[in-house]
């Protein structure tokens, strides 16, 4: 069945109890929840829509039998946990394997009763030291608020902490410096040894080139270190306009406008179009990046979200929306975590009949594909019939910053509405004189690009012929699925540790409870005995952690083997360097 198609429906199917509850209800209940176990990249939502209709309405329920589905709604209310005042909210326990629509109803029930139960406690303790109480009557009620109202901020920080600790989605930094020269191998201060890293996004290796390095140190010794300014106020340099002249050249479009990060490029960029195009509504992917969520959310634009690279369902919504208002239909060309590829053309091709504008980030394709590195699109020819395109100078490129191109007067029109790119100081001229120097060379060289797909496919064959769990994937990112959150980090820490290599592990909120995983991003320089040393490595730790798929998780696995569905002529395009 996939994601669902009517979460709200099938939820309150399997959990009658959710029908029951009360807005002041949903409200204690859902701040409990929201930040743990709802899909937030699928949501896009507020709490408010958690709360109007049913609270539950935006949970996540993966694919599979009645059982599986009671199990993801049963590990959603696993996250209410005792609150530090009160402490009348129990901890409901997941659901086993063998769990049925029943215990999950009984889970959802028994939050509610507690969540009724807190909330009616804090109100009575409360009701004499009311913070909205009128001047005259101001005088009468100042006596000191009863301790058990006081709130405990330390607290509840350190049981977020303790939370994510114990879920495993606790995020180390390991502090590591990158040798000129030396990459992908880096020194682990931590460890005091040199490592290999294999989870950089500096897909090409641009941060060691040495003409861009050169041409840096060329801008800081005749400019010094900063711009001194915003765009509008002295921050505007030849080398950022010349940047965004070759920015626009690379995607074909006509100009392109700088930002600190393609993060805020995005996000700023969303906001700036709404406000140009009053009534629009937005389309946006289902896995879109946190930064498109981010600025769909802060626009305050109707918005409709489409199942993953589903044209079926994202034609369905085009079809609802009232055919005279604005459009805007939001995608990524790489995403990044599963390494799926969109159908730009076919997404296009709706574009056109539903007179929708196309916005396309090619963060992650960027330099990477495409005769002169300007992404999917320009690998596939279609460049002309994408109105804007985001792309980032901090992964294939190697340096720093963010941009967007399309048609000048457009971009004219979203430079003086958007907040990101006006007041804030822009990128200093040593690193957009980097950045241009990085997109000049690989706008002309093949070398780096072509030495990239064969050592992607080389560490494919590798990783599959050792049956490891290699998630389907049809460009360079290659994601190994672990599926536990604790388990994925212990088997980091063991790589590390025994064998000095770097993966970080990657869990929710940046993939979905159940997927989480290895992302893996071979480089051109990675050579063919550090990827036959991190494929014998993986097959070690897999084994040694007993978490290479057979039975259910098999089963799983093939499924979301299956779920990708990519076409093979894409895959063979985007593979293809001979």
């Amino acid at each position: 069945m996939g994601l669902l198609e009517s979460p709200s429906a099938l939820a309150t199917s399997r959990c009658p109890h959710l029908n029951q509850l009360t807005p002041r209800q949903c409200r204690a209940t859902v701040s409990t929840l929201s930040s743990d176990h709802v899909e937030e990249k699928m949501a896009h939502a507020t709490v408010s829509e958690f709360i109007q209709g049913c609270p539950f309405a935006k949970v996540v329920l993966k694919s599979g039998p009645e059982a599986q589905q009671a199990i993801e709604a049963a590990n959603v209310l696993h996250s209410v946990h005792q609150t530090p005042q009160q402490g009348v909210v129990p901890k409901v326990v997941a659901a086993t394997a063998t769990s049925s629509a029943t215990a999950c109803s009984s889970a959802v029930a028994a939050a509610a009763a507690a969540a009724t139960a807190t909330t009616t406690a804090r109100d009575a303790s409360c009701s004499s030291s009311n913070l909205l109480t009128s001047p005259s009557t101001a005088a009468a009620t100042s006596a000191p608020a009863p301790a058990e109202c006081a709130v405990e901020y330390s607290q509840m920080i350190v049981d977020e902490l303790n939370n994510l600790h114990t879920s495993g989605r606790y995020r180390t930094f390991h502090p590591m410096a990158r040798q000129r020269g030396a990459f992908p191998r880096a020194h682990h201060d931590l460890l005091d040894d040199q490592v290999t890293m294999w989870c950089s996004n500096d897909y090409l290796g641009m941060g060691q080139n040495p003409g861009v390095i050169s041409a840096m140190q060329e801008a800081l010794q005749a400019h010094g270190a900063g711009s001194g300014g915003t765009r509008n106020i002295s921050g505007t340099t030849p080398f950022h306009v010349q940047l965004e002249s070759e920015l626009a050249s690379l995607h074909g479009k006509q100009g392109a406008m700088l930002y600190g990060s393609c993060y805020v490029a995005n996000s700023a960029t969303i906001q700036a179009l709404v406000k140009l195009l009053p009534g629009c509504e937005l389309f946006s992917d289902q896995k879109n990046h946190a930064s498109i969520i981010e600025g769909v959310r802060q626009s305050g634009a109707p918005k409709h979200v489409f199942r993953h690279n589903d044209l079926t369902h994202l034609e369905q919504l085009l079809q609802q929306a009232p055919s005279h208002v604005p459009k805007i239909i939001l995608f990524e060309s790489v995403y990044s975590m599963d390494g799926t590829v969109a159908p730009i053309d076919a997404i296009c091709d709706l574009a056109q009949r539903y007179h929708a504008l196309t916005f396309v980030d090619e963060v992650h394709a960027v330099g990477l594909y495409g005769e002169r590195g300007g992404g999917v699109a320009q690998q596939l020819g279609l460049e002309s019939r994408l109105d804007l395109v985001s792309g980032t100078l901090g992964k294939a490129f190697g340096v720093y910053g963010g941009y967007v191109s399309g048609e000048s007067d457009l971009l004219d029109a979203v430079r003086h509405h958007s907040s990101g790119y006006t007041f804030t100081t822009s990128l200093p001229p040593v690193v957009a004189a980097g950045a241009l120097a990085s997109v000049r060379h690989l706008k002309q060289s093949q070398v780096e690009r072509q030495q990239h797909r064969r050592n992607t496919q080389r560490l494919r064959n590798l990783l599959l012929e050792r049956g490891l769990p290699l998630m389907s994937s049809p460009s360079h990112i290659l994601p190994v699925l672990v599926g536990d959150a604790q388990l994925c980090k212990r088997m980091s820490d063991w790589l590390l540790q025994e064998r000095r290599i770097y993966v970080q592990p990657i869990n929710f909120p940046t993939v979905p409870v159940g997927t989480e995983r290895f992302r893996l991003t071979p480089s051109p320089v990675h050579t063919p005995q550090m990827m036959l040393h991190l494929a014998d490595s993986l097959y070690t730790v897999f084994s040694e952690f007993d978490a290479l798929p057979r039975g259910s998780t098999l089963d799983f696995y093939t499924a979301l083997q299956a779920s990708a569905n990519q076409d093979q002529e894409t895959v063979q395009s985007l593979l293809a360097y001979e």
